[in-house]
């Protein structure tokens, strides 16, 4: 799970890739939307960050799989072939969408007075089988175990209420658990970045991930398989082992973000989940509007790099399943862009990494 929470904040900030009311009725573009929220309220009430559905999400849950029955060693893999088929994800949102118009964003919105009450869940995924594997359970407890629970809140500065456990004999091997969090809050309505005012021209300014954060583990977990290498073996050019490169807590962007959203000229902002570049930036873009991408912007980390390799991947479907290295982008103005990148501190790198263009998707330059 790769869900933030904040609170306590002066501003109330919300963004999304699309929104909706749980009593609004869809419209067809609505029908297989999906949402990014980062909803803050004013001090007292709790807020959070929902990161956007993606279409991994719904296909592990809904254990929608479509396994390959061949895996050479010359065949490149795909997420596909590791049992999670993304387009099989995004029909079943669309369908679902159909019966129940509140569904079919990550978070969901419920209109109260001049506010949004904001509501999503999560689980953590397939990250867990390599916490499993390792004995590393603080840092996957950042996306959801107690310590590293407390730490994301902390993080976020935001209040945990509790929930609840149970014991479930024979359900889970010895050893193994399942990890699932929730998270609500309060936005006002006038408060919601929605893209709307995004026009061609708007730069794009990407913030660094960590790691994989918690997408595409189930096809991390075929390429260590086929590459014949264990968790405690070293990343190649890297002085830390795979397990440690994996495992690497999800970066919480709550703080980050709320301080470039005060300075002005943010007009959108996508999470880059399951999906990657080539499904979730597109989404925060009125109709008719794409991406394009500058090519070695930024420094592509190293475990992707073994990830490619190893499982000889092609370059779109690593576009498509992983971050790149980039964790969150935000869609802001030529001016703010400029004011941003010129203010950044050694601390908290930015890179302009590309621009909005007439045309639709996402384009390489």
């Amino acid at each position: 799970m790769t869900t933030s929470f904040a609170a306590n904040a002066e501003l109330s900030r919300c963004f999304a890739a699309s929104f909706r009311s749980s009593c609004s009725k869809p419209t067809a573009a609505h029908q297989c939307s999906r949402l990014e929220i980062f909803s803050l309220g004013h001090p007292s009430p709790p807020a959070l960050c929902v990161q956007q559905l993606t279409s991994r999400r719904t296909a592990a849950s809904a254990r929608v799989f479509s396994m390959s029955q061949t895996d050479s060693r010359d065949a490149g893999l795909t997420y596909k072939d590791a049992g999670v088929d993304i387009d099989a994800g995004s029909e079943l949102v669309r369908r679902i969408s159909k019966m129940a118009p509140g569904i079919g964003g990550f978070g969901g919105l419920f209109p109260l007075g001049d506010s949004y009450l904001v509501a999503g869940t999560d689980g953590v995924g397939t990250k867990l089988k390599l916490a499993f594997e390792t004995g590393i359970h603080d840092t996957i407890g950042i996306d959801l175990v107690i310590k590293g629970i407390v730490d994301g809140c902390q993080q976020s500065e935001c209040t945990l209420l509790g929930g609840e456990t149970a014991e479930m004999p024979d359900f889970y091997s010895e050893g193994e658990y399942d990890l699932s969090g929730f998270a609500v809050g309060v936005v006002k309505k006038d408060s919601v970045i929605d893209g709307k005012t995004i026009v061609p021209g708007d730069a794009l300014i990407g913030l660094p991930s960590s790691g994989v954060h918690s997408n595409g583990f189930s096809l991390v977990r075929r390429v260590l398989a086929r590459s014949g290498l264990s968790l405690k073996d070293q990343l190649p050019g890297e002085a830390l082992t795979l397990g440690e490169a994996l495992m690497a807590p999800t970066v919480i962007y709550v703080k980050q973000v709320l301080d470039l959203i005060s300075k002005g000229g943010v007009k959108g902002i996508a999470h880059i989940t399951g999906g990657g570049f080539t499904d979730n930036i597109p989404r925060v873009f009125p109709e008719g509007l794409g991406a394009l991408i500058y090519r070695d912007s930024w420094e592509i980390p190293a475990v992707f790099k073994w990830i490619q390799q190893a499982g000889n991947i092609e370059e779109a479907e690593m576009r498509r399943t992983f971050n790149m290295g980039i964790g969150m982008v935000l869609v802001v103005s030529q001016e703010a862009a400029k004011r941003i990148l010129e203010e950044k501190g050694g601390a908290s790198m930015l890179y302009r990494i590309g621009e909005v263009v007439k045309g639709e998707g996402v384009s390489y330059h």
